[in-house]
């Protein structure tokens, strides 16, 4: 029976007692009152699920009060005034002008101040979004591309300082760009203080970091555990955990070296609640909340996607409404479609990565049929109201087939060989195939392998295949017309090319991801007005989407009516109008690679005179509409 069966608004008569924000005399804050009064039941709730059988739960709860209140205290005006703005319009994020970007600061800028003399490149594209991948002090060497993180609260010195990131924010907010970062909260490097504190099984100021992690003196509860744990990273270690020199063994989902944290302790719920409010007063708008489905353990399951996971984010979330309301999650978790989407609401992660159609955007274009892709934007687009996906061609990681089976098998379609083929098309195992990607992770026993590329060497472009350019374009035409956020990995909208020479580099050899992340393409950013050039065909085209999608309202949000055609390579769909009058935007995309005529009576419940908005032309739908190989066409069409 939970121990926290107090009334909670006797606990809250506590809190305030002890919380000077909260308490009648000089340290009274009358904004922070009305935030905690509006969020404190909420929070009591939660912290009585994922606390409750625990005796100091209630010592726990006020002391991430107390926490959230002297962060507020120290929240500097400009960014209370931003707070101000978004909760006057907590849906910004859902309009037609929404455009993110993501980057390394080192291979993109060298530095956050070379990012700071990109602000102006950033403007002319458009963004209003900027994710830096993570910049966080991590160990030297291999740190999985900065995701072991050291100090939350330290920039990698190779990139700056956290001043420097503060004033970049102000900046970036001045030329209306939100912040991003990665927020990597399921675990820690083996370097951090919090990690060498639980090794030596210190307590520092009350606290005892040796609960910090899961450290097992035998391998009797991680055997245990392992019955129904999958392994993530088997080249590099079996099972969840690895073993101490001490002998004593550790959980580590991923690499040997990322030490998982125990959740279970709310001391760690009240320290990473801690990290989260530095980055808000920092100026971070948006965190992006890294291997979410990981973050609690409970011997005898998976050990993913478990209830108490989305009570920890509901949790995390009533913190920030208290002391930093404009800070936002974003998921990512890259598990089933119907897991997705279990921790997008306003309450958890108000957007999240859409891997899904990413997947099925590159399954389209190997196998020239857009089954799969229609079949999810009619039956797993659709988000709770006030959230949004972030729709992205590719990003940092590699590719997998995220596809459900059951879904699959509708249309004819056996999961296991299908992402056998799809590996193999995609590192150019397959005659005749466009792609020129890495395998990542492979398997040649299994065949299960993940895919490594950058959107140019993927679509053809560096195999000189004349469907390449078009077929980047199509794909960045997908992310941008089916609503939420759609998201450029920086150097793509120039066509940058695979980094082989990343096998060369000792701290990447050994992680062929690293072949997609390439340094900033100097050459295709020079060449992006010449219209002769690959890099200028794209900046060129990409441009051009960009300003179609701002200046249409109807493609923002994220509502997609379906539209069926009877050619199985057109993706197609609507997107409505704010009225049954106004007109919608109708998207055809021809995935194969030969013509496609749509006819007149697929057309027929519009009015006969369409505009296409990307040309700028008027058409004659009776005479149907012709899209060529990889052609796509985004028509305001007036329903009948």
């Amino acid at each position: 029976m939970s121990l926290l069966n107090r009334s909670v608004l006797v606990d809250a008569d506590h809190v305030r007692a002890v919380v000077p924000a909260l308490a009648p005399g000089p340290d009274h804050d009358d904004a922070f009152a009305v935030r905690f009064a509006q969020h404190f039941p909420t929070l009591h709730r939660l912290f009585g699920e994922l606390y409750g059988t625990r005796p100091d739960v209630l010592e726990a709860l006020t002391a991430v009060v107390h926490l959230a209140a002297d962060s507020w205290r120290e929240r500097p005006a400009d960014l209370r005034a931003l707070d101000a703005r978004r909760e006057a319009d907590p849906h910004f994020f859902l309009d037609a002008g929404m455009l993110g970007g993501v980057c390394y600061v080192d291979r993109y800028a060298g530095s956050l101040a070379g990012v700071r003399r990109q602000i102006p490149y950033f403007r002319e594209l458009g963004l209003t979004y900027l994710h830096l991948m993570p910049l966080f002090a991590s160990p030297e060497g291999n740190s999985d591309g900065g995701y072991a993180v050291s100090s939350y609260r330290d920039v990698n010195p190779a990139l700056g300082s956290m001043a420097e990131l503060a004033a970049l924010a102000r900046e970036l907010r001045e030329a209306g760009i939100s912040l991003v970062v990665d927020f990597i909260f399921n675990h820690t490097s083996d370097e951090h203080v919090w990690a060498t504190r639980a090794v030596a099984g210190e307590v520092v100021d009350g606290v005892d970091y040796s609960d910090f992690y899961l450290i097992y003196p035998d391998r009797t509860m991680p055997d245990a555990f392992e019955r129904t744990t999958r392994e993530i990273f088997p080249d590099d270690h079996p099972g969840s955990f690895v073993q101490l020199p001490d002998g004593r063994w550790i959980w580590a989902t991923f690499y040997h070296f990322q030490w998982d944290l125990n959740y279970a302790n709310p001391a760690v719920f009240r320290a990473m609640a801690g990290e989260m409010l530095f980055l808000a007063n920092q100026g971070v708008e948006l965190l992006r909340m890294d291997a979410v489905a990981f973050i609690w353990k409970r011997l005898g399951t998976t050990c993913e996607s478990l209830p108490e996971a989305h009570l920890l984010l509901q949790a995390f979330n009533a913190v920030l409404r208290m002391a930093a309301p404009s800070l936002l999650f974003k998921s990512e978790a890259i598990v089933h479609p119907d897991e997705v989407v279990t921790y997008i609401s306003e309450e958890e992660c108000q957007i999240s990565y859409n891997p899904l159609q990413m997947a099925l955007t590159w399954e389209a274009l190997a196998t020239r049929d857009a089954s799969l892709l229609n079949q999810a934007l009619e039956r797993r687009h659709g988000l709770p109201a006030g959230t949004a996906w972030v729709n992205y061609v590719r990003s940092h990681d590699d590719i997998g087939w995220t596809f459900a089976d059951e879904d699959a098998a509708e249309l004819g379609i056996d999961g296991y060989p299908h992402r056998r083929f799809l590996n193999d098309f995609y590192v150019d195992r397959v005659p005749g195939s466009f792609a020129r990607g890495v395998p990542f992770q492979d398997n040649p026993r299994t065949g299960d392998c993940r895919i490594a590329g950058t959107t140019a060497s993927l679509a053809g472009v560096e195999a000189g295949d004349r469907g390449g350019v078009d077929r980047v374009l199509l794909a960045h035409a997908l992310a941008l017309s089916t609503g939420g956020i759609p998201l450029l990995y920086l150097g793509d909208e120039v066509g940058q090319l695979n980094d082989y020479a990343y096998a060369d580099r000792e701290a990447e050899a050994g992680d062929s991801r690293w072949v997609n992340r390439p340094f900033r393409p100097e050459a295709a950013y020079d060449s992006r007005t010449d219209p002769s050039t690959t890099a200028g065909r794209l900046f060129a085209g990409l441009r051009r989407l960009i300003e179609v999608r701002k200046e249409t309202p109807e493609l923002g949000g994220g509502t997609l009516l379906p539209f069926h055609t009877p050619h199985r390579g057109v993706v197609a769909f609507q997107r409505p109008g704010w009225t049954d009058e106004r007109p919608r935007v109708l998207v055809l995309a021809n995935v194969g690679d030969e013509a496609v005529q749509v006819d007149a009576v697929t057309l027929s419940g519009f009015d006969a005179l369409a505009r296409d908005l990307v040309a700028a032309r008027t058409m004659d739908l009776r005479d149907g509409v012709t899209l060529p190989p990889h052609g796509v066409v985004w028509l305001h069409a007036t329903p009948r």
